[in-house]
């Protein structure tokens, strides 16, 4: 069953961000078809896992609406004759586990609502889109000033955010666009706070920031109102799209790509580092730079979707910069992010995994040296540069920035900790997401290092020893018992002086024991003993029954037992 997350009545806690994986458990068959069920499990923690059942219809299905991506998806081709056979069931089966992979694995479908909804039922069942038309229609009756022209279908990635291309009753050729969200897991304002930054956003200008017309909230969502830009954003203009055309269709298989020249990555880049350094010393959480959400306007970069930070959504790029634990505050996100973008506008394409080992030839040395330091496997094993000490570098240092428009940012004391606390509350999400991450990490490394062959080769050779070194030592423990009671026994007839025996010693009563008499003398002997065998007979000495033993063994003496338990006499 899936696992149902809970939901507050101001934010939606699931975070969209985290990746989806999926293992085909097992085939059955029902009738004249087969049934695949498939293991979804969300994040890392395997309890957060659920079952779904899915045939091969469904498949195509969800694959045809994923056509508009232009890739080439490797699902496995439809057999009308033989589709039962045990051996076809078994390979269709690896093929669809091939086919889940990559859909999962590649960055934009994994985070489009059609992969959610089919791996996710529970969670993504809503319709969004009829969501925020109601939202929006709500604001309308309170606005009526405003009327839509035409809903803007998925032209982002978000599933919980939607765009509506509106415009005004008094200027009504002049294109405006409204963006609709729900409050996302990192909205940690009161409804007081976000209400009063969210008005607080069209008097915030800076030149490198796309102004807002108009912004409100709500208990459980934003609403944004933006001029319309017909020339669209970066990521528009590399893969040379069509600003109003779906997000997947744009930009997951461009038909024409185009890097930027050496002149523009150093101006866009000098100027989109500029603004992140003004939010840094205004305390202001960023985190959602990619090419997508930076205007052109002309010659100038300006950054879009301010307001994501202050309702909470989680980041374009958090799921790549979750792997690694030096990325972990607000800062070291926009620098992360700002080599994504330096990748993109240098090469017209994101990089295929990150770290990234090698970069292509680029314009200038100066690009592939940024890029090392920020997406490098060493960069991530050390730290992220600072936005102060990219702007010193040789790609950015000489820029001259011409525009001269001063930034206007007013904002209560009051408001300035409250978001300084959001931050902070941010930061320790990622960080307990990082760590939970960095755990599982550990403990899949540990285990496939004890089942590879090198480690099963050692541990046999391991056992093997310590089971020599036991039938040695159980071997060494015999012998030395064997040893020992030879010396005992040798000890009590060679060693020990003969006793009579004794009575157990009756427990002290205070009294002086009463002495016992002496003991009987022998009886008399047949022939002449020596006086020393009488001494060995009486218990004399050890010496002389050395020397009597020694005289039995040589034959001069033969003991002879008299019919009482007395001393034996010699004959």
């Amino acid at each position: 069953m899936a696992f149902m997350e809970k939901k507050s009545p101001g934010k939606v806690l699931l975070d969209d961000s985290v990746p989806l994986s999926c293992v085909i458990e097992a085939s059955q068959n029902l009738q004249s078809h087969t049934e695949y069920i498939i293991r979804v499990q969300r994040g890392v923690s395997a309890e957060n896992s659920w079952q779904i059942i899915r045939r091969y219809s469904d498949f195509d299905v969800l694959n045809a609406s994923l056509q508009i991506s232009g890739l080439a998806l490797p699902l496995p081709p439809k057999k009308l004759i033989g589709n039962m056979d045990r051996e076809f069931i078994a390979e269709r089966q690896r093929g669809l586990q091939n086919y889940l992979n990559f859909i999962t694995t590649q960055h934009m479908l994994s985070n489009c609502e059609l992969v959610k909804k089919f791996l996710d039922p529970i969670n993504y069942s809503s319709n969004y889109t009829e969501i925020a038309l109601q939202q929006v229609s709500m604001f309308f009756r309170s606005e009526p000033n405003w009327e839509v022209v035409e809903p803007l279908k998925e032209i982002g990635w978000r599933l919980r955010k939607r765009h509506l291309l509106i415009k005004s009753k008094d200027q009504p050729k002049e294109r405006q666009v409204l963006s609709w969200a729900d409050l996302g897991p990192d909205m940690f304002l009161s409804d007081k706070d976000l209400q009063s930054a969210m008005k607080l956003l069209p008097s915030w200008s800076h030149p490198y920031i796309y102004p807002v017309t108009f912004a409100t909230a709500s208990e459980s969502s934003g609403l944004v109102i933006r001029m319309y830009n017909e020339k669209g954003t970066l990521r528009d203009y590399i893969c040379k799209a069509k600003p109003k055309d779906p997000f997947m269709k744009k930009y997951c298989s461009p038909k024409k790509i185009q890097g930027l020249d050496l002149q523009q990555i150093k101006t866009f880049g000098r100027q989109i580092l500029e603004v992140l350094k003004f939010l840094h010393e205004k305390r202001i959480p960023y985190g959602h730079l990619h090419p997508s959400n930076v205007m052109l306007d002309g010659d100038t970069c300006k950054l879009l979707d301010l307001e994501n930070a202050l309702l909470g959504l989680p980041s374009y790029y958090r799921s790549y910069y979750t792997q690694s634990r030096k990325i972990n505050t607000t800062e070291a996100i926009d620098v992360y992010s700002f080599g994504h973008l330096l990748y993109e506008i240098t090469y017209g394409r994101p990089p295929d995994s990150v770290p990234v080992d090698s970069f292509p030839s680029a314009p200038s040395s100066d690009i592939v040296s940024v890029l090392q330091s920020i997406l490098s496997a060493d960069a991530w094993k050390t730290s992220m540069p600072t936005v102060a000490q990219l702007l010193e570098t040789p790609l950015f240092a000489d820029v001259l920035l011409l525009n001269a428009e001063k930034p206007q940012f007013k904002m209560p004391t009051k408001l300035k900790e409250a978001l300084k606390t959001a931050k902070e509350c941010m930061e320790k999400r990622l960080n307990e997401e990082q760590k939970a991450i960095h755990r599982h990490k550990r403990l899949a490394r540990a285990q496939s290092h004890h089942g590879s062959e090198e480690e099963k080769k050692r541990r046999k050779i391991l056992a093997r020893k310590k089971s020599k070194q036991s039938v040695t030592e159980t071997e060494v423990d015999i012998s030395a018992k064997s040893s020992n009671s030879n010396n005992v026994n040798s000890g009590s007839g060679a060693s020990s002086p003969l006793t009579s025996p004794s009575s157990p010693t009756p427990p002290s009563t205070g009294v002086s024991p009463v002495p016992l008499p002496p003991a009987p003398p022998p009886p008399k002997s047949e022939i002449d003993v020596p006086s020393q065998s009488i001494a060995i007979a009486n218990g004399a000495g050890r010496g002389a029954l050395l020397s009597s033993i020694q005289s039995f063994k040589k034959g001069h003496l033969k003991p002879a037992l008299t019919n009482d338990c007395s001393t034996p006499t010699i004959k």
